[in-house]
């Protein structure tokens, strides 16, 4: 299965408007108790979500996952840091990048792979306004030229 396969079940729709991805990387999650419960319920936020190399470990901060509704006292801070799994030459690497000026580390989708909760996460380099108004321009050129293709067509 390619990387961002699966079910999906949250994506961070903002970060493509705000940032070039640049690189994607698949990792698992460290969750606790009744968190996979409100992940699979769908019940989890990556809106203003990032994540940082802290130690030789990256954790995921601002992700907001639910407390579940059954778990009274099992229940975590829905916005807790959360460690992320990913292989140590590939936090080496990332390390080394996200100390340059300009780069983040994103989460862009969590999704149930094989059973286990995965995140996409995106080595980013921040847009620019003007990036953000090209880009703009061009999402609105390919939505008419479709919309002229469709009106062809029929």
């Amino acid at each position: 299965m390619p990387k961002g396969e699966g079910k999906v079940l949250a994506q961070n729709k903002k970060a493509s408007h705000d940032y070039f991805i640049e690189e994607t990387y698949e990792a698992g999650i460290v969750l606790q108790g009744t968190e996979i419960k409100s992940i699979r319920a769908g019940r989890v936020n990556l809106r203003d979500s990032f994540a940082r190399v802290e130690n030789g470990e990256v954790f995921v901060y601002g992700m907001h996952i639910s407390p579940y509704e059954q778990g009274n006292r099992y229940n975590h801070d829905p916005l807790r840091p959360r460690k992320i799994l990913l292989h140590k030459k590939e936090i080496d690497r990332l390390a080394g990048v996200t100390k340059e000026k300009g780069y983040a580390l994103i989460p862009l989708k969590i999704y149930i792979k094989n059973g286990y909760a995965k995140v996409l996460v995106g080595l980013a380099r921040g847009k620019k306004n003007y990036d953000k108004r090209e880009s703009m321009k061009k999402k609105e050129a390919a939505r008419e030229i479709e919309r002229a293709f469709k009106a062809r067509q029929h």
